[in-house]
């Protein structure tokens, strides 16, 4: 099985601590290689890195300068 490739086979057992089942479609496309699905913090992760871009690239004094002060990022 490709690593890349995304599945929509979910597992017919509740998930505890990463534990495998046998007879499980899921448990048996893990132990073949498949990549396991990403989790909430990788998106959490990947939304701050572009914030911290976009604050990077802002020009904090140009828009100072037009608006009198830059609320950009104020939240």
């Amino acid at each position: 099985m490709n690593r890349t490739q995304e599945t929509n086979t979910k597992h017919n057992h509740a998930v505890v601590f990463g534990r495998r089942q046998e007879g499980c479609p899921r448990c048996s496309e893990l132990k073949a290689g498949a990549a396991p699905r990403q989790g909430w913090g990788q998106a959490k992760r990947e939304m701050e890195a572009q914030q911290l871009q976009a604050i990077r690239r802002h020009d904090f004094s140009a828009c100072a300068a037009a608006n009198g002060v830059c609320t950009h990022f104020d939240w």
